[in-house]
């Protein structure tokens, strides 16, 4: 290295360090992240955001059925998505059904192992219950993280067709019947479906009417292939498959048999 190469790059070390002295340190941030379309815009906001750091994202799955919790979303696209954003991805195992004690030692173990490699904050993705956010905030109290909520508070009907209208792309993987027909079940989150949800369901879902798997937008590099499998009815609730799309079916247990294996097992 010459004398005026190194001269140059002792300034811009001594810029860099000036710079980072003048600024709040990186809010170092593991995701809440259940692999639908809010979680996917959450990560999009957070990017956006020059003083936050994202680190991992958390989900929690089923043990029993190896999907994840609620979404029935399969290993291999939760996966995918992690892989597409260029993340960690932590997996908690909990029971179905999951007593609520259960789930929080689990979600405090995380929370402690976050704790120790450095993160400062927990995002989620909730947007209006007030509370679930109250419970998230008492759950942290005293952990060392603090939880971030970016998009709570946003008008849902504008923010599902900011969505739309981003290239966000996702599919609907479970829908409550008490809400939403099962006709739902399995289609695309786009400018139509908005158009046919009834007046009384939330057009992000907020209340549980309906849950997706997001599979590209602008917080995706590319986009990760899915073809729709089968839709069945489970607990209550209508399930539609999502497999990606050059795994092949064969390759895969259907939608049925999982849920057999899950009614042998009791869970």
């Amino acid at each position: 290295m010459t004398r005026g190469t190194r001269s140059r790059a002792v300034d811009l070390v001594a810029t860099r360090d000036t710079l980072s002295a003048g600024r709040a340190p990186l809010r170092r941030t593991i995701v809440s992240w259940s692999s639908g379309k809010d979680s996917a815009w959450l990560v999009h906001v957070l990017r956006r955001m020059p003083d936050v750091e994202i680190g991992a994202l958390l989900t929690t799955i089923n043990s029993d059925a190896q999907r994840v919790a609620m979404h029935a979303v399969r290993l291999e696209l939760l996966r995918a998505q992690a892989n597409a954003l260029a993340l960690p991805l932590w997996l908690i195992p909990i029971p179905s059904p999951c007593p609520n004690e259960v789930y929080e030692d689990a979600m405090d173990t995380a929370m402690r192992r976050a704790v120790g490699e450095g993160f400062t904050h927990v995002a989620f993705g909730d947007l209006f219950l007030e509370d679930i956010r109250r419970y998230r905030e008492v759950r942290l109290a005293g952990t060392g993280l603090t939880p971030l909520f970016p998009l709570f508070g946003m008008d849902t009907t504008a923010l599902a067709r900011e969505m739309v209208d981003s290239g966000l792309r996702a599919r609907i993987t479970c829908i409550d019947p008490k809400a939403l027909d099962r006709s739902f079940a399995g289609r695309e989150f786009n400018a139509g479906l908005l158009a046919d949800l009834p007046a009384a369901v939330d057009p992000c879902g907020e209340n549980g009417e309906f849950h997706s798997f997001a599979y590209a937008g602008p917080m995706f590099p590319h986009s990760i292939p899915v073809v729709g499998g089968e839709i069945v009815e489970r607990d209550g609730f209508i399930f539609a498959d999502v497999l990606l799309a050059d795994a092949g079916f064969e390759r895969h247990a259907s939608a049925r048999d999982l849920i057999e294996r899950q009614q042998d097992s009791g869970s």
